[in-house]
């Protein structure tokens, strides 16, 4: 008889649990048995190590009865992350390699019929489980997967493009190969890749108002909504959002990134960029917020740390918008199932574009409106009144005349109205520690710092337009943003008299 133990790592949300992959070899009837609460991708890896150990040219123990056993027994396993961990088991207890030179070392990585590797998910988030812990263990990966994982910094990654390739490295030292002649190598974090060219917002011709309310969600973290006809400019506005946010650090890209790897979405092309995710309008509530069996990250968390854009806000379903709400208190969502419960981060800046009326055209100036008041009524309806509560910046975004989109010369840059977002952002974080967008509580009364002729403003502002004390608060917020724009210590009542502007209620048919 004989054992061994193999490290690998399964995926439960963001988190990357310690897995044993625990092979037994013994005389009997030949069977090949998996066990350990495996699902079906991973059951499977019975037929694909089998084949690719032969047709790497490695004796399958076929005459023996194979046990393998992926430990702890109550932790879910998907995916096929497991068939390499598997394949080095057989192999190590079958003494074609030596398994005591498999201790310090993790592996994951799906094996075709041929025995090549295929990346997996989530090998960012096997490598940041990975950091900093002492003594340090080497991950061994597909050379794709290798490319996103080697991008956590502290951590000792290992590629390699097919089976043999890592069994090379466990054979007898008198058999084992050059390093030159086998396609084994430790990846290093890649150099910085340079950013692909992002939209201007200088390509906007007009909408002075909007391009000032997108400085300031910029600058504060906020939410925006933007109401306005077909054709206004609402998508190309919010395209350029992301372009105006401050440069991710180095933790933010990491989080970011390890979310997007989940879902087998990352490009180390995007590393650094802020992502802008825009689900179509038809996506369910599971889609936005997350779920599945196993629970899979949704568009909120895909935009962790990025932008969220929904176009034809209203058009999305009841429930999928009314999950939101949770997300854009917290900045997490929780999914939670009878087997199973994970936590996904949803940090995320909501940009929303919507028309005021089922045709579009209530109170443009280029085209007449034929709605009636109760279709006008029904469809603003579907935006409850707690989601609209949570959006900190209410828009209109008019149509532009031919006179403006042809002749009226380019607007600002984006650079330049970066440079003014991170001033702001920078003065607010040595203030208070965080973005306004994020302070609750008793934060908002210790930094607001409001004068009196300010607080007198917001008083009367709040008690005429019947706002509940969210909305008074993510005013206060929002005016505190603009003080910071302007480098202010105080926020004035001009500040608090902008704030007020951008939670108007939307336009309602006469």
């Amino acid at each position: 008889m004989s054992l061994s133990l193999v490290q690998s790592r399964a995926l439960l949300g963001l988190e990357a649990a310690s897995v044993t992959v625990e092979v037994h070899l013994a005389n009997g009837l030949p069977s090949f048995t998996l066990v350990g609460l495996a699902d079906v991708e991973v059951k499977e890896a019975r037929e694909r190590v089998r084949s690719a150990i032969q047709n790497a040219g490695l004796e399958f123990p076929s005459n023996k009865r194979i046990t393998v056993n992926l430990a702890p027994a109550d932790l879910p396993k998907d995916s096929g992350r497991f068939d390499l961990p598997i394949a080095l088991g057989i192999l190590a207890a079958s003494g074609q390699i030596e398994a005591p030179r498999l201790a310090g070392h993790e592996f994951a990585g799906e094996l075709s019929l041929s025995g090549h590797l295929r990346p997996v998910r989530g090998a960012l988030a096997m490598a940041l489980a990975q950091r900093g812990r002492a003594p340090a263990v080497r991950l061994v990966l597909p050379a794709e997967s290798a490319q996103e994982a080697a991008l956590v910094p502290d951590t000792e990654i290992y590629g390699a493009l097919h089976l043999l390739d890592v069994v090379r490295r466990f054979l007898p030292p008198a058999e084992a190969p050059a390093p030159e002649d086998d396609g084994w190598a430790r990846i290093r974090p890649a150099l910085a890749v340079p950013a692909a060219p992002q939209p201007d917002l200088a390509e906007i011709k007009g909408h002075a108002a909007a391009k000032r309310a997108l400085e300031i969600a910029a600058a504060g973290g906020h939410s925006l909504l933007m109401v306005g006809p077909p054709g206004s400019g609402k998508s190309m506005l919010a395209q350029r959002f992301a372009g105006l946010l401050p440069a991710m650090s180095v933790e933010e890209a990491l989080e970011s990134a390890a979310v997007a790897s989940l879902q087998g979405r990352f490009a180390t092309a995007h590393w650094m960029r802020r992502p802008t995710c825009s689900p179509h309008h038809t996506a369910s509530a599971v889609a936005l917020v997350g779920g599945g069996t196993p629970p899979r990250p949704g568009e909120i968390s895909l935009a962790h740390h990025g932008v969220l854009f929904l176009d034809e806000f209203p058009e999305f379903a009841r429930s999928a918008l009314e999950a939101l709400r949770e997300p854009l208190e917290t900045g997490s969502i929780t999914i939670a199932r009878a087997a199973r419960r994970a936590e996904f981060p949803a940090r995320f800046q909501l940009v929303a574009a919507m028309n005021p009326c089922p045709c579009g055209y209530l109170g443009s100036s280029l085209k007449a409106c034929r709605c009636t008041p109760d279709q006008v009524a029904r469809y603003q309806g579907k935006l409850s009144g707690p989601l609209l509560d949570r959006i900190d910046l209410h828009i209109e975004v008019p149509s532009v005349t031919p006179a403006q989109l042809l002749q009226a010369p380019p607007g600002e840059a984006s650079a330049d109205v970066r440079t003014r977002v991170v001033g702001a952002r920078e003065r607010a974080v040595a203030r208070q520690g965080k973005s306004n967008q994020a302070l609750q509580g008793a934060e908002i009364d210790r930094h607001a710092e409001l004068d009196a002729a300010a607080l007198q403003f917001l008083h009367t502002a709040a008690e005429r337009l019947g706002w509940s004390a969210r909305s008074t608060h993510r005013a206060l917020k929002v005016a505190r943003t603009i003080a910071d724009l302007e480098g202010a210590k105080a926020v004035e009542a001009a500040h608090v008299g902008e704030a007020v502007q951008y939670r108007r209620a939307l336009r309602t048919a006469s």
